[in-house]
């Protein structure tokens, strides 16, 4: 779940390389709600059927914070722009 992520790496240090797809998927939600700032990145691969991304997380942003904050308080997290 991507909250779950968010929480997971609230404390992290920024920038963060994310190369789980599964990881990558949660980051792609966070970036559409607004909620962190992060880039994708297409790696290069000797094998061209082989696609490898990855997600690198800048920050999480402010409004993301207030959903963090929201959640502890046991609320519903704000939605994205």
């Amino acid at each position: 779940m991507p909250m779950d992520y968010l929480r997971k790496i609230e404390k992290a240090d920024f920038p963060l390389r994310v190369e789980d797809a599964h990881d990558i998927n949660n980051v792609m939600v966070l970036k559409a709600a607004g909620f962190v700032e992060a880039d994708m990145e297409e790696m290069p691969s000797s094998d061209p059927a082989e696609r490898c991304e990855v997600a690198v997380v800048r920050r999480i942003t402010p409004l993301g914070r207030a959903a963090l904050e929201r959640l502890d308080r046991g609320g519903c997290p704000p939605t994205g722009p």
